[in-house]
């Protein structure tokens, strides 16, 4: 805030963590008591637990007292954002790397990567391992070496299927794609992204069908409904997802209109689980009961 020279700064926190509300509510007093900042200028502010206010455009919305819907660009927020006034907007990973840049230096850190990409990401691993959970690795890092270095492995009994490298959003990629190093760029070609990095891990013993439909389930319920594509179309590829027979055509037709025509991420996004089981585990689908029809285009093995 101060290298920008800012006028306030705000932590918007989501209603689902009353304990860190709290531990920042004392933080805040304790700097300001300190005299590191002045009474006021750090504003805690409560989200009321919209995913969408992750989206930065959102979440200046709700931070301004109204329904936490994306906003139109241009302007983008660094132009014109919090009540009209050019605005910077950092996620907390963002922000938590800042003390150590500062203590050990660029350097340090973009030593830490792997397979060419250079710094550190928190990684929030979660499904059929042994040790789920924040693991701080190196950027780059593949799932497979995440696995065994930093998770204790697959959980007894499950073999890896798929995963997930970015989160609900972020795409399923199968086990023989575990050697992707985990970052931006790498994961594109194969239809995905790293975006947070929550990690989930499907094994053999999971129901795709039943993890494709969670997923659009969750964005046809957190969907702000401004904008038709994204309104309309995860209901409606949710419908489709409950049929045993998936129409192929109809399904592609409409991840491209939601991609193309959606005003924000999260609908350009919601498709993604959806085409990438489509691209890449058509064997595993007709094995748990679902009939693709016709075949899907640019079909991959996922063995």
């Amino acid at each position: 805030a101060r290298a920008v020279d800012a006028a306030a700064l705000y932590i918007y926190l989501r209603d689902e963590y009353p304990g860190l509300h709290a531990v920042l509510r004392e933080a805040i007093a304790e700097a300001e008591a300190a005299g590191l900042v002045a009474p006021g200028f750090i504003v805690l502010r409560r989200g009321a637990g919209a995913y969408i206010c992750g989206e930065e455009s959102a979440l200046i919305e709700s931070l301004e007292g109204k329904p936490g819907k994306p906003r139109h660009r241009p302007p983008f927020v660094a132009q014109k954002g919090l009540f009209d006034r050019p605005t910077l907007v950092n996620n907390v990973e963002t922000v938590y790397w800042i003390p150590l840049l500062w203590q050990r230096g660029a350097d340090w850190f973009a030593s830490q990567g792997r397979h060419g990409r250079k710094g550190l990401r928190s990684f929030s691993v979660s499904g059929r391992v042994n040790k789920p959970g924040v693991h701080l690795a190196p950027a780059g890092i593949t799932l497979q070496e995440l696995l065994v270095e930093y998770c204790g492995g697959m959980a007894d009994g499950h073999r890896l299927l798929a995963y997930l490298p970015g989160g609900a959003s972020g795409g399923i990629l199968p086990a023989s794609k575990a050697d992707i190093p985990l970052d931006f760029d790498t994961l594109q070609p194969h239809g995905c992204f790293i975006g947070s990095a929550a990690v989930v891990v499907i094994s053999d013993q999971d129901d795709l069908r039943a993890v494709a439909k969670n997923l659009m389930a969750f964005f046809a319920d957190e969907s702000c409904g401004q904008c038709t594509p994204c309104r309309v179309g995860t209901e409606k590829m949710l419908g489709l997802l409950e049929r045993d027979e998936w129409d192929t055509d109809q399904l592609q037709r409409l991840a491209q209109v939601m991609q193309d025509a959606s005003i924000c991420g999260l609908g350009q996004a919601a498709p993604n689980p959806v085409t990438s089981l489509l691209r890449f585990f058509p064997a595993e689908l007709a094995k748990q009961g679902v009939t693709l029809h016709p075949p899907a285009a640019n079909m991959e093995s996922a063995s």
